[in-house]
C-alpha cells in the first residue's frame, strides 16, 4: 500500500513538474514571439517618415526639399534605398580631411560647403535619385545574389528614378556550414557602365534595415559606410568640382 502511495506521489510530482515546464515554456515562446515583432508600418508618407526620424534622416529630409522632390516622397509609390545623414557628413567633410569635398574645394581655391544649400539642388537631385526606384518592393521581391557565385545567383539590374542602373539582390547567409538557410540581407550596387556591368567598378552596399513601410512605399536603410550618398561619393564630388 505504501509503495502504491509513494508511486502515486511521484507520478503527481512528475506531472506537476511537466505541467510547470510546459506552462513556462509556452509563456517563454509567447514572450519571444511578441517581443520579436516590430511594427514596420508608418502612418504617414515617406517624407513624413524621414522627418519623424531626425536620427539618422534629418539631413536626408532636407536634401529631398533641396532636390525639389517633396512631391515624389509624399505621393508617389517608390522604393527608397535610404542613405543616412552620416554619409552626407562624411562626404562633405572638412578642409583637414583628405579626400572629402571640402578638402578638395579648399585645395582648389573654391568656397567650401557650409550648408546643404551651398550645393546645387540639381546635383542633390541627380544623386538622390540613384537611391529611388519606382514601385514598391520589399526584400522578398528581390532575387538571390551570391557575390561568390554570380553566374548562378546574379541578383537583378534595375533602373532607378533617373535611369541610372543598380544591381539589387539578396544575400542568403549560411548556418553551421550549410549555405543559403541563414539570414537574408538586401544589397545594392551602382553600375556605372551597363554595357559592361561585370567589369564596372562598383561597391556592394548592404542594407541595415529593410521593409520599413510608410503609406507610399518602402524604405531600405543603408549600413553606415561613410561614402554612400549617391551610391559612391566620389562621383558627386567630381560633379561639384567640375562646375
Amino acid at each position: 500500500m505504501n509503495k502504491m502511495k509513494n508511486l502515486m506521489n511521484k507520478t503527481f510530482l512528475l506531472f506537476g513538474f511537466g505541467l510547470f515546464f510546459c506552462i513556462a515554456g509556452c509563456k517563454r515562446d509567447e514572450y519571444y514571439i511578441d517581443g520579436g515583432k516590430a511594427d514596420a508600418n508608418f502612418n504617414g508618407s515617406m517624407l513624413e517618415y524621414l522627418k519623424a526620424k531626425p536620427v539618422p534622416f534629418d539631413t536626408i529630409a532636407s536634401i529631398v526639399k533641396l532636390a525639389g522632390m517633396e512631391e515624389v516622397f509624399n505621393k508617389e509609390d517608390i522604393t527608397f534605398f535610404a542613405p543616412t545623414d552620416y554619409e552626407v557628413k562624411e562626404m562633405i567633410g572638412s578642409v583637414r580631411r583628405v579626400g572629402t569635398l571640402n578638402w578638395q574645394l579648399y585645395r582648389g581655391g573654391k568656397d567650401t560647403v557650409r550648408t546643404l544649400a551651398d550645393i546645387d539642388g540639381a546635383i542633390w537631385a541627380k544623386y538622390l535619385q540613384r537611391h529611388i526606384f519606382k514601385g514598391v518592393k520589399k526584400l522578398s521581391d528581390y532575387p538571390q545574389y551570391d557575390p561568390n557565385l554570380v553566374a548562378v545567383y546574379p541578383g537583378q539590374y534595375y533602373y532607378s528614378y533617373n535611369n541610372s542602373v543598380a544591381r539589387i539582390g539578396v544575400i542568403y547567409g549560411e548556418v553551421g556550414g550549410v549555405k543559403y538557410i541563414g539570414y537574408r540581407q538586401l544589397t545594392i550596387a551602382y553600375i556605372p557602365d551597363i554595357s559592361n556591368p561585370d567589369q564596372s567598378s562598383f561597391f556592394n552596399y548592404k542594407i541595415a534595415s529593410s521593409d520599413i513601410k510608410p503609406k507610399n512605399g518602402v524604405v531600405h536603410s543603408l549600413q553606415l559606410y561613410g561614402e554612400g550618398f549617391g551610391l559612391g561619393s566620389y562621383a558627386m564630388i567630381n560633379d561639384i568640382l567640375s562646375r
